[in-house]
């Protein structure tokens, strides 16, 4: 039975735990870069199910969230309270966009250029911006301090798949 929004929010903001969102945030490039570093590409693109992501598909995944956040978090900085934040099928965008024949590297700098300016743009936030919400069309009401917290969790979650992915194509290439 697939997860109810809520349950969603509760398992990601579970990996956070009392961790600063914004430390999180801050280490996910260079863990990504040591991750990915010496993989075969045959194993990057390798699924483990067909309807299941390989690490390349999650690694554009987390580079496209990047940016989707960064845009959602400018709309409610921008705007009164109660801006609208659409969500998106992630499904649609990694067959759309064809994320397994995305290019490693080009793609880890995307990310990294693009976690580095958010970071910039959280750290330079008052108290009354983290508190600037949003209206999620499927979670609610959700601040930007809601959206950076789930984004953390979002990458712990990631990289934890990532992390099992690889080590299981790598011994089953043994």
């Amino acid at each position: 039975m697939p997860e109810t929004i809520e349950q969603y929010v509760t398992r990601i903001n579970s990996y956070v735990a009392g961790d600063s969102p914004l430390d999180i945030l801050s280490q996910t490039a260079d863990r990504l870069k040591t991750l990915f570093a010496g993989i075969p590409d045959s194993l990057l693109r390798q699924r483990p199910a067909p309807e299941r992501w390989s690490a390349l598909e999650q690694l554009v995944h987390l580079s496209d969230v990047e940016i989707v956040i960064g845009y959602r978090v400018r709309s409610i900085l921008g705007a009164d309270d109660g801006a609208p934040i659409i969500a998106y099928d992630q499904n649609a965008w990694q067959r759309a966009l064809n994320y397994n024949s995305r290019e490693l590297v080009p793609t880890l700098e995307a990310f990294s250029a693009a976690r580095a300016n958010n970071l910039r743009l959280y750290r330079s936030l008052t108290e009354a911006q983290w508190n600037k919400y949003g209206l999620h069309s499927e979670r609610g009401k959700e601040s930007v301090r809601d959206t950076v917290r789930l984004q953390a969790g979002h990458d712990r979650n990631h990289l934890r798949q990532i992390e099992a992915l690889l080590l299981s194509s790598a011994a089953s290439a043994r």
